[in-house]
């Protein structure tokens, strides 16, 4: 999911986005334990996606507490 995708999403559905995501990255760890994962690289891209979640989601926060 790009930054662009991300900006026009709600702070509720980032969050729930956010949720999932999560949820994915420890089925993905999980798995490496037990050595099922192929994609390692995948990991790494779910961590990404999670900070550039967090830094929108903060962000859409700070400027609505700014407008307010």
């Amino acid at each position: 999911m790009k930054t662009k995708d991300i900006k026009e999403l709600s702070v509720a559905e980032i969050e729930k986005k956010l949720r999932d995501t999560r949820e994915q990255l420890l089925d993905l760890k999980l798995q490496k334990q037990t050595g099922q994962v192929e994609k390692t690289h995948e990991i790494t891209a779910k961590r990404k996606l999670i900070a550039r979640l967090e830094t929108i989601r903060n962000e859409k926060i700070a400027a609505e507490k700014k407008s307010a």
